[in-house]
């Protein structure tokens, strides 16, 4: 099953093993099965590409028994110095290459990290049906695709795809207003969203549209007892599509937050009310 929350490993490269093992073992403490890596994670411009993966991979190797306790997802179509390449031969020798790095067979989910505008759909389509046909790969989704992209994709697909991840928080409504989160309800697409605190700067306000939406974040939190955080997370999932937060914490503390989350009590008027405070003028 997939929990209603993720939790991400964008910033995992440099957790050491023991810190590494910690969090992940905080995570399902606090509910947490769906695990979101890329084979990009710990690149810093120059070196680190795959160290995110590995790190993993050396964590399964100490114990084992974790890996059955997740569903794993990975992302790959990145690659310094070529921007993005979603060739199926790229697409084929980057899942294999993953799977060596995280010592692990198969994973439960592999996605498209960044659309190539270079790969036609078509060819997309068959790398990634080659992936579930050869047991590698469990369920195939993508990562900021636009809907245009989304649609041309699965149209040529004769496996579904199950997820998409585009970036959506209180400050980033790109898939409500681009009409994503409608073609996730339209097609039961799981829609994980990345960076739910917009950047941290819902933590960190620094300008009038971010203060106005901690603001309203804040009338829920306080209201639950929670941090402005779990508010933020709360919104999202509060919409019919479902949404899932991925959780890029590195803290243990703040991912035993996750479950708080859950007692957010979300009335039309004060999803509105964040909304509107987003929009920065009233709905019509």
């Amino acid at each position: 099953m997939v929990s209603p929350i993720a939790w991400g490993m964008w910033r995992f490269s440099h957790a050491g093993i023991a810190g590494g093992r910690a969090l992940i073992e905080a995570a399902l403490a606090a509910g947490v099965t769906l695990f979101d890596t890329a084979d990009i994670y710990g690149f810093d411009g120059s070196g680190g590409f795959g160290d995110a993966e590995s790190l993993l991979g050396q964590i399964f190797a100490e114990a084992p028994g974790l890996r059955q306790q997740m569903v794993l997802a990975t992302k790959g179509g990145i690659t310094p110095p070529i921007p993005y390449d979603s060739s199926p031969a790229y697409l084929a020798t980057a899942l294999d290459n993953s799977l060596k790095r995280l010592r692990t067979d198969s994973v439960d989910l592999y996605q498209i990290h960044r659309p190539d505008i270079l790969a036609h759909p078509q060819e997309v389509a068959r790398a990634l049906e080659d992936m579930v046909a050869s047991g590698k790969v469990r369920s195939v989704g993508v990562s900021n695709y636009t809907l245009a992209q989304h649609r041309a994709l699965a149209g040529l697909l004769t496996i579904p795809l199950v997820s998409t991840q585009p970036e959506f928080s209180a400050l980033e409504l790109g898939p409500i207003e681009s009409g994503l989160l409608d073609l996730a309800m339209e097609t039961d697409l799981a829609v994980l969203a990345w960076s739910p605190l917009g950047g941290g700067r819902i933590g960190d306000p620094l300008d009038d549209r971010s203060r106005a939406v901690a603001a309203a974040l804040d009338v829920v939190a306080a209201a639950a007892g929670v941090s402005r955080a779990a508010a933020a997370y709360g919104w999202i999932m509060a919409h019919p599509a479902r949404a899932i937060p991925i959780v890029g914490t590195q803290n243990a503390a703040r991912i035993a937050e996750i479950p708080d989350a859950f007692k957010c009590c979300w009335t039309r008027q004060l999803w509105y009310d964040v909304l509107v405070a987003a929009r920065g003028e009233k709905l019509p």
